[in-house]
């Protein structure tokens, strides 16, 4: 199963290959334009989308969509999605809003995450959309909520974030 999950990750890559962007690479940009060229593919594709089967597919300022299919590998031991597969979506979709909305040398960290689970996710649910948007942007701190819906719009999840804002040049790693 795993070697199937890495053919789809590696599928899903379209040639753009998965890692991590250098801060030389995104040093300079703002946040809203990182995650354009990330979603446009001019930056690598981050492992955790390749691993978790989602990637950014809107990314506007102060909003930003994720969409992704669950798969099997994502099950718990009752027989559905593991809830941190759903919170790891919602937490993707809510910072990359947050980052979307700083400028050229910032960068964020998730401080706090409060997931609210509504329904069961499965792999009959098919492709879901967790979108995010900003709710308050401070110096220091900001806000944003998200929801989790599959393709009919049904609501499955929704959450909310408190991040750190702080100068790029202090990113751990």
């Amino acid at each position: 199963m795993t070697s199937e999950i890495n053919a789809a990750a590696t599928e899903a890559t379209e040639g753009r290959g998965i890692g991590v962007a250098s801060l030389e690479e995104i040093a300079h940009i703002s946040g809203l334009e990182m995650l354009q060229r990330l979603a446009a593919g001019d930056l690598p594709r981050p492992p955790i989308g390749a691993t978790l089967n989602f990637d950014p597919e809107t990314v506007e300022h102060g909003r930003v969509i994720f969409a992704g299919t669950p798969l099997f590998d994502h099950y718990n031991p009752i027989g559905t999605v593991h809830g941190g597969w759903i919170a790891a979506i919602l937490d993707s979709a809510l910072g990359c809003a947050v980052h979307s909305t700083l400028a050229a040398g910032s960068a964020y960290t998730t401080v706090e995450i409060k997931v609210n689970y509504l329904r069961p996710v499965t792999t009959a649910t098919g492709r879901m959309r967790a979108e995010g948007k900003v709710i308050h942007v401070g110096r220091s701190f900001a806000t944003a909520e998200a929801t989790l819906t599959d393709e009919a719009g049904k609501l499955y999840a929704h959450g909310t974030t408190t991040c750190a804002i702080f100068p790029l040049s202090r990113r751990a790693g």
